[in-house]
C-alpha cells in the first residue's frame, strides 16, 4: 500500500485541510443516516464476510510507511467468529508464525529496520500476548519502548507511530495487545476477591502481571512505558507494583486520575462536554480538520488553557455541594452488571457493524476514507470477539470513566517504591530463557528504594479527559519529590531522577497519538532521546 497516508514529510502536512473539503459532500450524506451511518445492507455484508482479526490487523499495519507487507502471525485471530468458536483460540503451530519483514536503506530512508509479529505464550491456561515490534538493523539495542493501547482497542491503532518512533537510534519498539484484548488470548475473566479494594487490585493485576511476565521472558531489565487511556492507568499500576524497571513513564490521556468528578461544582463543564460520552459523540474532523487554529478562552472548562485554574480553584470549593450524577440509570445498571458495549455488538449479529459505525464514523472522520474504512473493520473484528479483559473495566472504573481507586491518590508513589531484594530478582529471572538480555544490567540493587523516574502526561487540545487531573498529578509528584529529598541520603540525592510535566498535543482529542500523530511522534522522539542521554549519563558513558 501507499506510504503517503503516514508520511511525515512537510508536503503531506497540508493534507488534512484538503481532506475536509474533499469530504464535505460525504459528511452531508452521513448526517442523513443518523447516528449509525452504515447502511443495513453494507452492515449485513460486513457481518457475513467476517474479516478475521488477523487479516484486519494486517490491513491496518499495511499503512505503515515503507512497510508494504507487514508480518502478521496467525496463531490467534485467524478464524471467523461463530457461536461455537472464538477467534481467541491459540494455535501454536509453527507454520502459523510469521517471518520478520525487513526494509533496506534503499526502500526505507530511515532503515534498515526489522519488523516482527509474535505471540508470546505466558504461564497458565490460555494466556498469551500479541506483540508487534520493530528494531533498527545493525545497531545495538540500548533502550526499549513498550506501548499499551486503551480499552477494547488493539496495537494496530498505533500504526501512525511505529515508523516515526523507530527512527530513533538505539531503540527497539514493542506494542502489546493487553491480555484479553486485541489479538492476545482471551482467557476467562473472574474476580475472586470479596471486598472492593481486593477486587480493584485483582482486576489491575490481571493485566499488569501479564506485562511483568512478558518483560521477564524478554529479558528486558529496564524500559520506557507508554500507555494510552486505560493503558495509561495500567502503566501507573505496573510502576507501583513492579518497581525498578522503568526509565520513564509516559501517560497519553490516562483514564482514572481525578478523585471526584463533580467536586468542582459550577466550574465543571456539563456532562455532554466533559465525560466519556464524548468518546462516542465527538467528531474528530470538527476538532482537527475544520478548526481555524484559534483556541477558545471561554465556554470550555475542559480546555487546557484554564485547566490549571480549575485544579487550583477546586481546592477552595466547599464539600457541601451535592454531587451531580449525570449518568443515566440504565447506563449505570448495565455498567454495574458488567454488560460491556462489546457484548451488545456481539448480541446484535448483522446489526453489529452498523452499531460500531456510530463510533468509527466519528472517531476516524479526519482520516482518508480508505484508512477510516480499514480501521472500522479492524475495530469491529476486535469488538465482536469473545469477552474477556473488557469485563475488568467495571471493577476499575465507575460509570463515567472515573476510577474507583483514583490515581491522584497513588501516583505520587511512582518511582518511590522499595526495590525488590537481589534474591527475589534472581528468583524471578529464572522464569526467563537463557537468552541474552536486550538491555543493560540494572544498577538498582545498590539502592533500597527507587529515586524517582520522569513522568510525562500528554493530552489532546480537545481531549474529553479532564486535563486538570494531569496538572494536579504533576503538582503532587513535585511535592513528593521535595518531601523525599529532605530525608534522602547523599547517594539517593545523587541518583535522584524524578520529574513530572504535562504536555498538550494541538488539534487532537483523546486519541492524540492518532489525531495529532505528527506532533505526538515529534514529542515522543525528543522524550526518547532525552531518556537515552540520561541512561548514558547514569552509566558514566557521557
Amino acid at each position: 500500500m501507499s506510504a503517503s497516508p503516514s508520511s511525515e514529510s512537510p508536503s503531506d502536512r497540508g493534507q488534512q485541510a484538503m481532506l475536509a473539503s474533499q469530504r464535505a459532500k460525504a459528511n452531508n450524506e452521513q448526517s442523513k443516516g443518523g447516528y449509525f451511518p452504515l447502511g443495513y445492507k453494507a452492515g449485513f455484508h460486513q457481518w457475513w464476510a467476517s474479516v478475521t482479526p488477523a487479516m484486519a490487523e494486517h490491513n491496518v499495519l499495511s499503512f505503515i510507511p515503507y512497510l508494504q507487507k507487514p508480518p502478521t502471525h496467525t496463531q490467534t485471530g485467524s478464524a471467523p467468529v461463530s457461536a461455537r468458536q472464538s477467534t481467541s483460540s491459540i494455535n501454536i503451530d509453527p507454520a502459523r508464525d510469521s517471518a520478520p519483514a525487513r526494509t533496506n536503506s534503499i526502500t526505507d530512508p530511515y532503515g534498515p529496520r526489522s519488523w516482527h509479529s509474535n505471540l508470546v505464550k505466558l504461564s497458565g491456561r490460555d494466556r498469551a500476548l500479541n506483540e508487534f515490534s520493530v528494531e533498527r538493523v545493525g545497531e545495538e539495542v540500548e533502550e526499549n519502548l513498550v506501548m499499551l493501547h486503551g480499552y477494547g482497542a488493539g496495537l494496530g491503532f498505533f500504526y501512525k507511530n511505529f515508523e516515526g518512533l523507530s527512527r530513533v537510534r538505539g531503540w527497539k519498539l514493542y506494542a502489546l495487545d493487553m491480555l484479553g484484548m486485541g489479538r492476545s488470548s482471551r482467557p476467562h475473566f473472574k474476580i475472586h476477591a470479596k471486598d472492593q479494594a481486593g477486587k480493584i487490585a485483582e482486576a489491575e493485576s490481571w493485566f499488569i502481571d501479564a506485562l511483568e511476565e512478558w518483560r521477564v521472558m524478554k529479558k528486558i531489565d529496564k524500559f520506557t512505558l507508554l500507555g494510552h487511556s486505560l493503558g495509561g492507568y495500567m502503566a501507573v499500576a505496573y510502576a507501583l507494583k513492579y518497581p525498578g524497571h522503568l526509565n520513564k513513564l509516559i501517560l497519553a490521556s490516562p483514564v482514572g486520575i481525578p478523585e471526584d468528578p463533580y467536586a468542582m461544582a459550577a466550574d465543571m463543564p456539563e456532562p455532554e462536554d466533559s465525560t466519556m460520552a464524548n468518546e462516542f459523540l465527538q467528531d474528530q474532523e470538527d476538532d482537527i480538520v475544520n478548526r481555524n487554529g484559534n483556541l477558545k478562552t471561554n465556554g470550555d472548562n475542559n480546555n487546557f488553557l484554564n485547566a490549571r485554574s480549575k485544579a487550583e480553584s477546586a481546592k477552595s470549593k466547599t464539600p457541601d455541594a451535592p454531587p451531580r450524577r449525570p449518568i443515566p440509570k440504565w447506563l449505570s445498571y448495565l455498567w454495574d452488571a458488567n454488560i460491556s458495549p462489546f457484548s451488545i455488538v456481539r448480541w446484535s449479529g448483522p446489526l453489529g457493524p452498523r452499531f460500531v459505525s456510530g463510533w468509527t464514523s466519528r472517531r476516524f472522520s479526519h482520516l482518508a476514507e480508505t484508512e477510516s474504512e480499514v480501521l472500522h473493520t479492524y475495530a469491529y473484528s476486535l469488538f465482536r470477539q469473545r469477552g474477556s479483559g473488557e469485563y475488568a473495566l467495571a471493577y476499575v472504573l465507575a460509570p463515567g470513566a472515573f476510577a474507583r481507586s483514583p490515581l491522584i491518590r497513588r501516583i505520587q508513589g511512582v518511582g518511590r517504591q522499595p526495590l525488590p531484594s537481589l534474591a527475589q530478582s534472581q528468583l524471578t529471572q529464572k522464569i526467563a530463557d537463557a537468552k541474552p538480555s536486550s538491555s543493560s544490567p540494572s544498577t538498582s540493587q545498590t539502592l533500597v528504594k527507587e529515586t524517582g523516574i520522569p513522568i510525562v502526561m500528554m493530552y489532546g487540545e480537545n481531549d474529553w479527559m479532564d486535563i486538570a487531573g494531569g496538572f494536579a498529578a504533576e503538582q503532587k509528584l513535585k511535592e513528593e519529590k521535595e518531601k523525599t529529598l529532605k530525608t534522602a541520603t547523599e547517594e539517593e540525592k545523587k541518583r535522584e531522577n524524578g520529574s513530572a510535566k504535562v504536555l498538550i498535543i494541538k488539534k487532537a482529542g483523546h486519541h492524540l497519538y492518532l489525531d495529532g500523530w505528527e506532533e505526538f511522534n515529534e514529542v515522543m522522539r525528543k522524550e526518547m532521546e532525552e531518556t537515552a542521554r540520561q541512561t548514558k549519563k547514569r552509566e558514566g558513558k557521557l
